[in-house]
């Protein structure tokens, strides 16, 4: 089987789906592996690493689409402005495509029905279970990993303030607050980050086991009014809400986050669209100089207002909504990522080739397309089919 590690497009996407180290694997397993020339330069990893690790380097990338039966990605999809044509467009029928796709996202949607029709079989990292087997090939919980201390720091650089607290000559400058709304991996690795910068940390979860992780890092808690058995899913995640739920558990949360420093939102809902938590309305409420940073912008977004991919201020606060923070991690979250991309396909292959079975839960979850059809529940469901 060829295997096609194109160069990701994604403005200032830095990351590469397989190191050299990687890659070496996937040598010495029989596969043949072919790479963008200059797709690992962000995160530090030169053409001639890959060729020494037994990689053919390629300077055009319709050449990888082409020969490549699967294709490995950091990010989905997406329109290349230097070639004037959609990375769905250079892809072909039958072909396997691993990658972050975030089916549900309704930024998504078209792309992902005219991958369904170009009749590629794709599989999102996104809806990998979070189970004992999968946890090696887990690339979700390590961008989370990521993207929880990598955010907090770009919170703190557009911050107007110190985050610790300050004694100076002319009197005491009070610590900043910080608030996590969903205490996951990434919640968790905010928090600490946060506390470790000499910020008062605050959360807010409607999992019970959440809860006592944030308050094991010495977080205050905020009640979200949520009741656990509305709360907790299938393999731990948060379940979806019930609209009037969700409306009682904003207002709850509303005079904390008014009273905030920085926000970080990571609430998510495996395969699904993102509840939207902070409205335009809290925003206007809250501090002039806060920030808040959305982690969940992949799947639309916990803040009504954040913007997609960018970096904004309004009403006086600014709204990070950046969609590739570990790619600000180039180097450690491709070390991370590669190696579950490497699990996940050897879990994935056999005698040299991919054999899905529809009945093992990571496959099922994970699948998006397959045969021309759409068969992603989360996507089916945000698309109203």
């Amino acid at each position: 089987m060829i295997i096609g590690i194109p160069k990701e497009i994604m403005h200032d996407e830095n990351r590469v789906a397989c190191t050299p180290e990687t890659v070496s694997k996937f040598v010495k397993d029989g596969f043949e592996v072919l790479v963008e020339k200059h797709a690992g330069e962000g995160a530090l990893y030169r053409d001639e690493d890959y060729i020494a690790a037994g990689a053919k380097v390629l300077a055009d990338p319709q050449e990888i689409y082409d020969k490549a039966e699967l294709i490995l990605k950091v990010k989905e999809p997406l329109f290349n402005d230097k070639l004037g044509k959609h990375e769905v467009d250079m892809m072909h029928k039958g072909q396997y495509l691993i990658t972050f796709i975030h089916p549900a996202s309704p930024v998504n949607h078209e792309m992902v029905k005219k991958m369904t029709k170009q009749g590629v079989i794709a599989l999102t990292l996104d809806c990998i279970p979070r189970i004992s087997r999968a946890q090696s090939m887990d690339a979700l919980t390590s961008m989370s990993t990521c993207a929880g201390y990598k955010g907090i720091l770009m919170a703190a650089d557009h911050l107007t303030k110190f985050m610790p607290q300050m004694f100076t000559a002319v009197g005491r400058i009070e610590p900043a607050k910080v608030m996590v709304i969903g205490v996951g991996v990434a919640g968790l690795q905010a928090l600490a980050t946060a506390k470790r910068l000499g910020a008062v940390v605050y959360a807010a979860d409607i999992r019970p086991m959440a809860v006592e992780n944030a308050q094991s890092l010495g977080a205050k808690i905020v009640d979200t009014t949520v009741p656990e058995e509305l709360a907790v899913g299938e393999g731990g995640y948060a379940k979806s809400l019930p609209e009037d739920v969700l409306a009682k558990e904003r207002e709850a949360l509303k005079s904390t986050i008014q009273d905030m420093d920085i926000v970080f939102c990571s609430v998510l809902i495996p395969g699904k669209i993102a509840p939207m938590i902070i409205t335009e309305d809290t925003v206007k409420g809250m501090k002039r100089g806060s920030v808040i940073v959305d982690i969940a912008i992949d799947q639309g977004g916990n803040c009504e207002i954040t913007p997609k991919g960018a970096i904004e201020v309004k009403h006086d606060v600014t709204l990070i909504g950046i969609k590739n923070i570990p790619g600000e991690l180039p180097q450690s979250s491709t070390w991370m990522f590669s190696n579950n991309m490497y699990n996940l396909v050897k879990y994935l292959t056999k005698d040299g080739n991919i054999v899905l079975n529809r009945e093992d839960e990571i496959v099922a979850k994970s699948l998006v397309c397959i045969d021309g059809e759409l068969v992603h529940t989360g996507a089916r469901e945000a698309m109203g089919l």
